[in-house]
């Protein structure tokens, strides 16, 4: 099977669903007869030779200002969209809906091959934290919305994120398809651990605490900041090893300049049997985000026996049955404490409790790959029997992609910076004149917004009719 994969973040940016894509490639690219092509944004001076599959990185601006470390792919570059098409995938699966699933619209057209699409973040969360006017979000999530109902196959990693996909206005059905673990199953060696917690104080005894991940406060962060300030107060020795580096790391790091040593931030550590170790080596895995939909790294703590703290009915506590695989509280740093305060009294039963979570919660990631390549070819079989829903069809103008290129790239690429560059215009001009200018500036914004979503409402129109 020829499978192409479709991600808006790939190497060198490193996050959950970049981390998916990678094991789903290479698990792919191993089984027999298999053929696997990444399309992913490019970043400069990234090397894309380096895998064993084939990584076609296509055109990127830069949006950092915007969205922090992250570049946006133009799913109308036209050079690497031939050599996408040459590849002649027998399916598609998209893990993003924004440029990545327009693109993969654009290659059913021309291979006929169907679309998967996997719903992985809470993208209202993202949308909200990236752009303030609400007028833009909602027509934000719409595009989503159409972009992700255009696929064949629609995937969701947890329960809850299925909810969430609904609640944006979703109205297709979808299949709950977790994801898996690259650990094997297992402790790392003794001398694993010392090697590579050598170079940090944690004394025999004292309970270690982790979390890791990118070090940004929506994830929860400064809940465990809370609690290890309660902790403190009541005289309790302890660690907390934050593991990632994220937008808050500094601010996080000055907070916890008043408990001295008893909180780590040991940057990103991107060798597995490094982070393995480390999770072999701590007590508690502590995960109190609500933003996320699946936890991943709760299943990572799970395989070296960790258990983990967790916010009641986030998506991450799917699964999880408190105090026998596991913790749930309620989202406070006073909840938190009080948990840790009471369990760590019995530290062997917190050690019970990670060995149940490593035998009743671990998916590896071999086993999750293989069951959605058994999808794969049902949604195969499927196409092959006329009966997959009849999306709207990509029309023959689009052959002329240089026409649509020159037609609507120049607005669908300049769109974030004018709205940005008039925003801040607006701020600057509100200090001396609020009312005169306000009225023009949002006037500005306002044309800008029309201007862009009635070049995408032409272009789908263009390439999407039923």
């Amino acid at each position: 099977m020829k499978i192409s994969l479709l991600n808006d973040s790939f190497p060198p940016v490193i996050d959950g669903v970049a981390n998916v894509v990678m094991n789903y490639a290479s698990i792919l690219n191993d089984m027999d007869g298999n053929s696997v092509m990444v399309a992913t944004p490019k970043y400069p001076e990234a090397d894309y030779y380096q895998y064993p599959y084939l990584v076609i990185p296509y055109q990127s601006f830069d949006t950092t200002q915007i969205i922090k470390g992250y570049r946006a792919g133009n799913p109308f570059a036209i050079r690497e969209f031939q050599d996408m098409k040459e590849f002649a995938p027998d399916i598609i699966h998209s893990h993003c809906p924004v440029s990545s699933t327009v693109l993969a619209r654009l290659l059913r057209r021309d291979t006929g091959a169907p679309i998967v699409f996997t719903y992985h973040t809470k993208f209202d969360v993202d949308i909200a934290r990236a752009v303030k006017a609400q007028i833009i979000q909602k027509e934000a999530i719409n595009v989503l919305v159409s972009n992700i109902e255009a696929c064949d196959d629609v995937w969701v990693v947890s329960k809850g994120a299925g909810e969430n996909l609904k609640s944006l206005g979703y109205e297709g059905e979808y299949r709950v398809m977790n994801n898996g673990v690259d650990f094997a199953k297992g402790l790392s060696s003794q001398s694993a651990v010392l090697e590579a917690t050598k170079d940090y104080d944690l004394p025999e005894g004292v309970p270690v605490f982790i979390y890791v991940g990118r070090i940004i406060k929506y994830k929860g962060l400064s809940l465990i900041l809370d609690a290890c300030e309660i902790l403190d107060k009541a005289g309790m020795d302890f660690r907390m090893v934050f593991v990632g580096s994220g937008p808050d790391a500094d601010e996080l790091k000055a907070r916890a300049i008043g408990l001295g040593g008893k909180v780590i931030f040991t940057g990103p550590i991107y060798d597995r049997e490094v982070l393995k170790a480390w999770n072999t080596r701590a007590d508690l895995f502590l995960f109190p985000s609500v933003y996320d939909t699946n936890g991943l790294v709760v299943r990572e703590a799970a395989a070296c026996g960790l258990a983990s703290v967790l916010i009641k009915d986030s998506c991450a506590s799917e699964g999880i049955t408190d105090g026998r695989n596991g913790y749930i509280i309620e989202e406070s740093g006073q909840a938190m404490a009080d948990l840790l305060l009471r369990v760590c009294k019995d530290m062997d039963n917190v050690h019970d409790v990670g060995m149940h979570a490593m035998d009743e919660i671990y998916i590896s990631w071999e086993d999750s790959v293989h069951k959605a390549y058994e999808r794969y070819g049902e949604v195969l079989d499927l196409k092959a029997a006329g009966k997959l829903e009849d999306h709207r069809k990509l029309t023959a103008r689009l052959e002329d992609y240089s026409y649509l290129f020159e037609k609507y790239s120049d607005v669908l690429t300049h769109f974030p910076f004018d709205i940005q560059d008039d925003i801040k215009d607006f701020s600057h001009g509100l200090y001396h004149e609020v009312k005169n200018f306000s009225i023009n500036s949002t006037n500005k914004i306002n044309e800008k917004i029309e201007k862009f979503y009635n070049a995408y409402d032409k272009f789908i129109s263009e390439i999407d009719r039923s």
